[in-house]
């Protein structure tokens, strides 16, 4: 009798599980096919952790702020607006691995990200297999946009415009004769370097040499042994602020004085933390708009910093304005759709429409490519041991 009992109230215990279970994947069906909360998820994906976090973060903290400022607009439309941040890690395979959650996800309608663009490649193959938006605020290389995905967007500018702008700018306005390249092997920073020293060259300058290094390096002395011996009137470099800063500190106490340039890899408070007094005369180029130079910028830094006890970092703006875009070709497709909850497909095609749309630091007109017709490139100078650095230009395309 024992027994019988225990397994009647197993039984029991079993029904009641698996009627709870429908009756939640009841509700679930129900509230999706037009409940009064159904709930749209953006995701981010940025490195959140390793020696990229301080922009990812920044990625993550702009879509955020921009994305919560949103909530009641789309709450009063009967969508629950909610953000979901990934971690890439700056991997390639971890961000593959993140845009097929994200993929599975039916819930899930667009991305902002990434920021490197060795990330950005492989996982937007995933992206575009579901027909899930794109838009990044940081990733340069050209091949991003370069093969006509319908899902891949960016707000920021390309390689062959950032490369050029500072080989321009090396030449003509540094004066620089005798230019060493250095890489870092990264799709970024390899196709950034080539850039800039392909546009050099055909300004007259020569290129002395050319190196790489690998990503997590730590101990630079062999190729700034190679810088010392030739001689060079400016070092350029192409990768991130992790390896860019100690190159910078290291070349200093080696008596390396030229200037050094870099791109917008190296925008971000980190570079300066890492390379600390030796950061003086050292100049890049970067996608990224200083805040401070509009009202509007101002009052987003304001917010930003308000919310978040941070400081912007040089990509914070771009990923609020990547995510005002997102919601606004969002937006769009509820409307064309009648206010009902739109496919992926509908928003993938609203967010490639978006024409002269107005953010806190940029423009945004998406060319047949996902190209920002608006994009700009910056030249900054570190003056001292502060960041941000120095505005000196800007050149729109």
């Amino acid at each position: 009798m024992k027994s019988k009992k225990l397994w009647s109230i197993g039984l029991a215990a079993v029904l009641a599980v698996s009627l709870l279970g429908a009756c939640s994947q009841y509700s679930s069906k129900s509230n999706a096919s037009g409940g009064s909360m159904q709930v749209i998820k953006i995701a981010t994906q940025s490195p959140l952790s390793g020696g990229s976090a301080t922009l990812g973060e920044a990625i993550k903290l702009g879509a955020q702020l921009a994305l919560e400022e949103q909530q009641a607009k789309f709450k009063k439309m009967g969508f629950k607006l909610q953000l979901v941040p990934y971690d890439d890690q700056g991997d390639p395979k971890k961000g593959v691995s993140n845009a097929q959650l994200i993929g599975s996800d039916d819930q899930v309608f667009g991305v902002i990200g990434h920021l490197n663009s060795g990330v950005s490649i492989p996982a937007s193959e995933v992206y575009e297999k579901y027909a899930i938006p794109m838009i990044s605020p940081a990733s340069t290389a050209t091949e991003v946009t370069d093969r006509n995905l319908k899902t891949v967007n960016r707000v920021c500018a390309r390689d062959d415009f950032q490369g050029p702008a500072g080989a321009s700018y090396a030449v003509k306005t540094l004066k620089a004769k005798k230019i060493f390249v250095i890489q870092d092997k990264t799709a970024y920073g390899q196709g950034l370097a080539d850039a800039f020293k392909a546009a050099a060259e055909k300004l007259g300058a020569k290129i002395v040499g050319y190196e790489s290094i690998t990503v997590g390096e730590k101990d630079f002395n062999g190729v700034l042994n190679s810088v010392s011996s030739a001689k060079p009137d400016l070092v350029y470099f192409g990768g991130l602020y992790a390896e860019g800063g100690l190159i910078v500190k290291q070349a200093r106490a080696k008596g390396i004085d030229v200037p050094i340039m870099g791109g917008d890899g190296l925008d971000s408070s980190t570079y300066v933390d890492i390379a600390g007094g030796a950061v003086k005369n050292t100049y890049l180029t970067s996608v990224a708009g200083d805040v401070s130079k509009t009202s509007e910028g101002k009052k987003f830094a304001e917010n930003y910093k308000n919310k978040f006890r941070k400081n912007v970092e040089s990509y914070s703006a771009y990923a609020y304005d990547a995510m005002g875009v997102m919601l606004k070709g969002l937006e769009n497709a509820i409307k064309a759709n009648g206010g009902k909850i739109p496919t992926r497909e509908q928003v993938r095609d609203a967010v490639r429409a978006i024409k002269d749309y107005k953010g806190v630091v940029t423009e945004v007109d998406f060319d047949s490519k996902g190209d920002n017709k608006y994009a700009k490139v910056f030249i900054y100078k570190f003056n001292k041991a502060a960041y941000p650095a120095e505005q000196e230009g800007e050149i729109s395309k």
